[in-house]
C-alpha cells in the first residue's frame, strides 16, 4: 500500500492507466473520426496534410461532443505541455501539437508520453512535490508539484472515460 503522497500518486496514476489501456487495446482506426453527433469537435487535415483540432477560442454552448480522434489529441496537447514544464522546456503551443492520426499511431504516440511521465514520476522525490507547480497554475504559490501530479491523474481519468464510453456507444451501435 502507498505510504507516501508521491506513491499514492504514482499508484493513482497506474491504476487511472490501466483503466485507460483497456480502451486503447480496443480502439479500432475508424472509431477514432466517428461522429457521435451532428455537433462534433474532430481532427481535420488542412490544406498541407497535417491533423488539426476544431477549436473555438471560447467554449460554445453547447459544447460540441468530441471524437475519440479529438480526445485523443486534447490529451496529446495538455500532457505534452505538462511534461514540458515538468522538464524544464519551453512550453509548445497548442498548434505545435501534432496529431499522428487514427489508429496505432496515436495509441503509440499516448503511450510514449506515458513512458516520458513516468520517468518524470521517478524522478521525483518526496520534497519535489511542495515546489511551486510549473503548470497549469503557474504563478500561483498554493498550487504545487503534487497539484500538479493530482491535476494529470484526474484529467488524464475523464478522458479515458470519455474515449471508453465513445468506443462502447460506437460498439454497441455496430452490433445492432
Amino acid at each position: 500500500m502507498p505510504t507516501t503522497r508521491r506513491e499514492l500518486l504514482r499508484w493513482q496514476f497506474e491504476m487511472t492507466w490501466s483503466l485507460f489501456e483497456y480502451h486503447l487495446e480496443r480502439l479500432r482506426p475508424d472509431d477514432f473520426l466517428w461522429e457521435p453527433a451532428a455537433l462534433c469537435w474532430t481532427m481535420r487535415r488542412d490544406a498541407a496534410g497535417t491533423w488539426r483540432p476544431d477549436w473555438a477560442e471560447t467554449e460554445p454552448d453547447p459544447v460540441p461532443v468530441p471524437t475519440i480522434a479529438w480526445v485523443t489529441w486534447h490529451i496529446g496537447w495538455w500532457w505534452g505541455v505538462a511534461l514540458d514544464h515538468a522538464q524544464g522546456r519551453t512550453p509548445r503551443e497548442r498548434d505545435d501539437i501534432v496529431w499522428p492520426g487514427p489508429g496505432e499511431a496515436s495509441v503509440e504516440w499516448l503511450r510514449g508520453l506515458r513512458a516520458e511521465w513516468t520517468s518524470v514520476l521517478d524522478r521525483l522525490e518526496e520534497p519535489d512535490l511542495d515546489a511551486a507547480a510549473p503548470f497549469p497554475w503557474q504563478g500561483d504559490p498554493g498550487m504545487t508539484v503534487g497539484h500538479m501530479l493530482a491535476w494529470l491523474n484526474a484529467e488524464l481519468m475523464k478522458n479515458a472515460s470519455e474515449i471508453g464510453q465513445l468506443r462502447m456507444v460506437r460498439a454497441a451501435r455496430r452490433s445492432d
